[in-house]
């Protein structure tokens, strides 16, 4: 038996013993249907193929397997944004934010102006990708290089990664409720959740605002921390018996706002990568995967190698991230293999 468990610590799973509110490890993953020569696979993978520095598996509430430093802060990129989507949610249930508001209604302005037909997209438009507004970002990583001309379509015609939107939905949310989205992230989610790591002076927006006036608000977190985020959206929006986002909310936001179909063709960058994404409030939903593993998944995503995905059809949570300060970028392909590879080594009776 002590073979059994230096074996599988050399390979990445830990027998460090929980103390509470501290995650659990699953001591034998090989009994609960993970397959250990994949699992030798995937650890070789991440080592000779990847950048990540650190990355969680998730089952049932316990680490499975685990690599690098999962403790650490660092920058998790676009997660950013599905995070910020968990915390509209009560307030837009309470009435506070009403997505149905456009630009226009809000007084909102920019460095080079807004077009009439662009001041007519909502925020439920922002949060969906589906402005039409394409005026240039403060803070790089949207994907305005595939954007069609400016005013050339209609709010919500349209789909196209955009972090003018997303900056904004950041901005809008501050507006409508007075409250600060870090601030938020710790009354919300933070304390509720027993984050290991979380630190509040870590996180400050970030922009050029010669370009845009809207800040990003860029966060850092744990891999195992980005872990409970997960689990919270695994659990539908409870944690230890408490509703902390409700359920509803979590429907919202994984309801299909874009078909994987208009985002392989708007964005050619995801065509033929093993996974099909369309989209719903900041969150990407895995579609057409003819794999039940990955029935009803969804993922938070962001640059270089940064990710939180769901997978409830196997009550499955995966978190993995590159630290952004060490320069080291994992190329698209990459980052969708980790998404497939961690769900495959589970092997269910499908």
């Amino acid at each position: 038996m002590r073979k059994f468990i230096a074996y599988f610590l050399l390979i990445g799973f830990s027998t460090v013993l929980s103390a509470q509110g501290q995650w659990n490890y699953n001591e034998h993953p090989a009994e609960s249907g993970w397959d250990t020569t994949k699992i030798r696979e995937f650890n070789r993978y991440i080592i000779d193929s990847t950048k990540v520095t650190g990355l969680v598996i998730v089952q049932n509430g316990e680490i499975v397997f685990d690599y690098g430093d999962i403790r650490e802060n660092s920058y998790i990129a676009s997660c950013r944004k599905s995070v910020l989507a968990m915390l509209y949610g009560k307030y837009v249930e309470d009435g506070t934010i009403q997505l149905d508001k456009t630009i226009e209604a809000l007084k909102l302005d920019d460095v080079e102006g807004i077009l009439p037909v662009e001041k007519q997209a909502s925020i439920q438009d922002l949060i969906s990708a589906r402005s039409g507004v394409y005026h240039p970002e403060g803070y790089p990583g949207g994907m305005q290089q595939y954007a069609p001309e400016r005013g050339s379509v209609k709010p919500g015609e349209y789909w196209l990664y955009s972090n003018w939107d997303f900056n904004v939905a950041g901005y809008v949310f501050e507006q409508e409720t007075g409250k600060n989205i870090y601030d938020e992230v710790e009354v919300q989610l933070a304390r509720p959740l027993q984050m290991e790591d979380w630190d509040r002076s870590l996180q400050q927006k970030q922009g050029d605002t010669t370009i845009s006036k809207y800040l990003a608000y860029p966060m850092w977190f744990s891999t195992r921390d980005m872990a409970r985020i997960g689990q919270l959206m695994l659990n539908r929006g409870k944690w230890n018996g408490e509703q902390i986002i409700s359920e509803d909310w979590v429907d919202e936001m994984l309801a299909q706002r874009t078909t994987y179909q208009e985002i392989n063709s708007n964005v050619p960058v995801f065509r033929d990568t093993g996974v099909n994404f369309g989209y719903g409030y900041m969150w990407w939903l895995f579609e057409n995967m003819g794999d039940e593993r990955f029935k009803n998944a969804y993922a938070a995503l962001g640059a270089m190698g940064q990710a939180i995905a769901v997978y409830p059809e196997i009550n499955v949570v995966v978190a993995y991230k590159t630290k952004a300060a060490y320069r080291r970028v994992n190329s698209g392909q990459v980052r969708m293999n980790l998404l497939l590879k961690a769900a495959q080594i589970y092997d269910p009776q499908f």
